[in-house]
């Protein structure tokens, strides 16, 4: 069972009304936690949950969930790292650790890039090693698709409903959970499509999506010089396991964990492994 929510509080960045949750306070150590595309802070519940003993603050990104858009940026890794770069000033100083899911990694190993000596300790779940790293399978094809028919080429209305369509949603959720078990995958699909309709507009998601496909942790790991953790799935489709192996040979101090069975949803599937290894890491 979930633990009960906290209070969702606000702050005001790049234009954008930012709410953010404060999971398990004063703990003496503190992860700053962001979430993947079209994703909000719900989709790393499980892992909150499975890490008591640290203070866990995690923002719905802006453009998403109950955050507004940013007025002063546009929705791209550089605009989104700003945001997170003030973002932790605010409300975690102190020797911050960053964890990102998916998106959020290439936030995060930007944001780290930029600012090697503030970060204390990167943790990386399902990493986006590459740009597009994953654009000739045929469910990416179809992704593509779907963002540019969605986003650019269908009026407004009728875009929106594509973008936001729950068959849509629930074919992107089933060709991610790579697990069997029943319950779990009904419990994944339900999550989706509770929650990944909740973008402002077909801007953010446009910008977001762009972004998304055009730029990896690769090219921001000669400045990743922090202990960084990598937990990847090893049938993941969009982030490849051998991308992880060449990512942890490029960056100075990483360790990898390779998570067997299991894809792009680890923060769903192998939520276990991945809190035991967040742990063992942090200490």
């Amino acid at each position: 069972m979930n633990a009960a929510e906290p209070t969702p509080q606000t702050i005001s960045i790049l234009g954008s009304t930012v709410s953010y949750w404060i999971f398990h306070p004063g703990s003496d150590k503190t992860i700053v936690a962001l979430h993947g595309f079209r994703g909000t802070h719900h989709g790393l519940q499980k892992i909150i949950d499975a890490l008591p003993g640290y203070t866990i603050i995690v923002p719905d990104l802006p453009g998403f969930g109950r955050s507004t858009p940013m007025t002063g940026r546009p929705h791209d890794i550089a605009g989104y790292s700003e945001f997170a770069w003030q973002f932790i000033q605010a409300v975690a100083p102190t020797s911050p650790i960053v964890l990102g899911h998916s998106f959020g990694t290439i936030v995060a190993a930007e944001l780290a890039a930029a600012h090697t000596g503030f970060i204390h300790q990167l943790i990386l779940i399902n990493p986006i090693v590459t740009k597009d790293s994953a654009a000739f399978k045929p469910a990416i094809s179809i992704g593509r698709f779907y963002y540019w028919l969605g986003g650019r080429i269908l009026p407004e209305r009728a875009g929106m409903a594509l973008l936001k369509s729950t068959g849509m949603i629930l074919l992107g959720s089933i060709i991610m959970a790579k697990t069997k078990d029943k319950a779990l995958r009904k419990a994944i699909h339900q999550s989706h499509i509770d929650h990944f309709g909740d973008f402002h507009s077909r801007q953010v998601l446009n910008e977001s999506y762009d972004a998304s496909i055009s730029h990896g942790i690769l090219e921001y790991a000669p400045a990743i010089t922090m202990p960084t953790l990598l937990i990847a799935g090893e049938v993941d489709d969009i982030a490849p396991a051998k991308g992880q192996y060449l990512l942890e040979k490029q960056l100075p101090d990483a360790r990898l964990v390779m998570v067997p069975r299991v894809g792009h949803l680890i923060h769903h599937e192998a939520v276990r492994e991945a809190a035991a290894a967040i742990r063992a890491f942090v200490g």
